[in-house]
Parts: C-alpha cells; sequence; structure tokens
C-alpha cells in the first residue's frame, strides 16, 4: 500500500507525494495522522529553504507536530492501544552520549528529530497521512480532545520546558514580548503558574487578542503604541521574569529595561547573532536563561491537554486538507490572520 506525504523539494516546491506504508515491527506503532501544526522552522524551510546554517539540502517531509490514531501495535509496543488518539514526540536522543546519561537528553549529540535538515540525511516528519514510530514516543489521549488540541502538544512542551528555566512563577509579574504560538503559549503556562500578573507585547492586533484568551491581563500593540511598555521601565524596571519570544533586538532591549534589577531573562525566540545590551545585563545583575527544545515536558504538554488544565484552543486557526498544503503554508506565514494553522489527514474533519 501507499501513503501520501508533504514533501519539500526546495523554496516553494512543495509536493504531495506517495510512498510505500512504513512496515511495522516490534516494539513499534503504526498511526494514521490526523492533523499536524506548521510550525515557525516549518515556514523557514518552505519560505528561505533553511535558517541559519540548516538548510534543505535533499526532499524532506516536514513537520514534529501531530497527532492521529493507533492503527496497528507491534510485540512488545507496551500499552498503547489500538484506536487510541496519541502526539507523537518528535524528539528521539540517543539515550547513550554524556548528555543523556546526564539527564541532560535536550542536548543530545546524536538527537534525531523528526522533520529536521540539520543531518544528512535529513530527518523525515510527520507531514504524513501514516507513520511508524516507536511506541515510547507515542502519548495518549484518554480524554475526548480533538486532533488539532492534541497536536498542539509539541509547542506546548517547549514553553513548559522554558518555564522551568525560571523561577517559581508563583505570585510573579511575567512579561512576555512576541505573542506568536509559542509566546501565546508562554502566557497560558505563566497562568498555569500562578503569575499574578502577565503583560505581552507584539506588533500585530490579532496575536495580542489571543494573548488576551489565553491568560494576559495587559497587552500593548507597540505598532500603534510604540512607549506602551514605559510604565514598567520606571524605577529599574518592574517585571520579575520575562519570555522573549521574538528573538527581536529591540524587544530584548526593551524586555531588559522592564526587567527589575536580579530579574530572570528567559530567551525562547531563536534568530541569528542578535545584539543584546550587556551594560543592562551587568548594571542590573539580571540572570539571563536560553530554553532548546524539551524533554520530559512533552508528557507534561500531553496531560496539560488532556485534563484542561491549559486551553490549548485559542491559538488554532483554521486548517487545510492536505492537498492544499500550499495554502495552508500561506496562511500560516500571514502573522495578521494565523496563529497555529494545521494541514489534516486521512479525511479528518476538523473538530
Amino acid at each position: 500500500m501507499m501513503s501520501r506525504a508533504c514533501v519539500l523539494h526546495g523554496i516553494r516546491d512543495l509536493r504531495l507525494e506517495k510512498h510505500p506504508e512504513p512496515q511495522l515491527g516490534p516494539g513499534e506503532i503504526k498511526v494514521d495522522i490526523l492533523a499536524g501544526g506548521i510550525c515557525g522552522s516549518d515556514l523557514h524551510y518552505y519560505h528561505d529553504g533553511g535558517f541559519g546554517p540548516v538548510r534543505v539540502k535533499e526532499p524532506i517531509a516536514m513537520g514534529h507536530e501531530a497527532a492521529g490514531r493507533v492503527v496497528a501495535v507491534g510485540e512488545g509496543a507496551g500499552a498503547v492501544q489500538h484506536g487510541d488518539l496519541v502526539a507523537i514526540n518528535p524528539s528521539q536522543p540517543c539515550g547513550s552520549c554524556k548528555f543523556c546519561k546526564a539527564g541532560e537528553e535536550v542536548h543530545c549529540l546524536e538527537m534525531r528529530f523528526m522533520g529536521s535538515a540539520y543531518r544528512l540525511p535529513h530527518e523525515q516528519g510527520l507531514f504524513r497521512e501514516r507513520v511508524v514510530v516507536p511506541a515510547r514516543q507515542a502519548f495518549r489521549y484518554r480524554n475526548k480532545v480533538s486532533a488539532r488540541k492534541a497536536a498542539c502538544a509539541e509547542p506546548l512542551a517547549v514553553c513548559l520546558h522554558a518555564r522551568a528555566q525560571a523561577p517559581d512563577l508563583k505570585g510573579q509579574r511575567v512579561l512576555v514580548t512576541g505573542a506568536g504560538p509559542i509566546g501565546a503559549l508562554c502566557v497560558a503556562a505563566a497562568k498555569d503558574a500562578d503569575a499574578s500578573e502577565i503583560a505581552v507585547t507584539d506588533l500585530q492586533a490579532m496575536p495580542l487578542a489571543v494573548a488576551r484568551q489565553m491568560g494576559a491581563n495587559e497587552t500593548i500593540d507597540l505598532s500603534t503604541d510604540p512607549d506602551g511598555l514605559a510604565p514598567y521601565k520606571t524605577d529599574k524596571g518592574q517585571f520579575d521574569v520575562a519570555f522573549e519570544c521574538s528573538a527581536s533586538a529591540a524587544a530584548i532591549k526593551d524586555a531588559l529595561l522592564s526587567l527589575r534589577p536580579r530579574g530572570t531573562l528567559v530567551t525562547v525566540g531563536v534568530a541569528g547573532d542578535t545584539p543584546m545590551p550587556l551594560n543592562l545585563i551587568v548594571s542590573k545583575e539580571i540572570t539571563v536563561k536560553g530554553t532548546h527544545r524539551f524533554h520530559a515536558e512533552f508528557a507534561a504538554a500531553v496531560k496539560a491537554i488532556d485534563e484542561g488544565t491549559i486551553d490549548v484552543g485559542p491559538i488554532i486557526s483554521p486548517s487545510y486538507p492536505l492537498e492544499q498544503a500550499a495554502e495552508a503554508f500561506d496562511h500560516a506565514g500571514d502573522r495578521a490572520r494565523a496563529m497555529k494553522v494545521h494541514i489534516v489527514f486521512n479525511g479528518y474533519s476538523a473538530d
């Protein structure tokens, strides 16, 4: 049998291809993908052929945010059962390098991450009608959850890992710069941790409206109110923690100016060699923490979505069938009207 995949061959060269259906082995499960979310890295591959030194050098099935139904279970696959709705963890650390042995799997020296062009051959992604994965990569939902919400486990895991780099947020004043999907989910993660106040900045009205739905107390559109953060910069800054999700030099400076002395800046957004005002970090004794992907947080994200403690619904934008993947990418690239666009598979009717 054949199954279809969304394969990128070059800049804006997205093709719908048929490939032989993958074979099931011991400890593996076969999953019919229902929904796959388009991430910022997918957009960089589509529009620019990559980002930084990571370039698409051969055809790659994209996608690393996906959920689907288990249709077959291999011998020794554990508790996952036929018919389960599962989110697939795209992260595959080796388990044997020095970082994995130290419990720092996000820094695995031999990391395989589905849908990534970092290695050659590229790691094929999840924008495929049917995939076979190790059962340990599948996390099942026990309650009634839509496939599109289920597929949001991966970006939520990114934000839960970012939250883990910050001090305890209970009762803290939090700033989030950049209100895209990751920024909005950082808002939800901060609210879930009982932050006392959450303010969000962006240059677009629509994502700021979504941030409100995710739990922000205040939103500031810097395109219309460029001095909107001014009150928070008084007396050496007002926020305890800032999550910088835009990778913008201007936003980084704003965050540092708005943080109180000895506050914490968690840098979530990714870019190249972005300028950072060292004098502010030094003079205010700011703690700067990077954050990279996730590990244990994937299971925590599935649990939060499954139990409804974090509602990812507000970030979900319209979905497109596999046959309209190019239109889906074009929509996802328009920040004025899109947050998390999904491609849907196998006749799934978006719920």
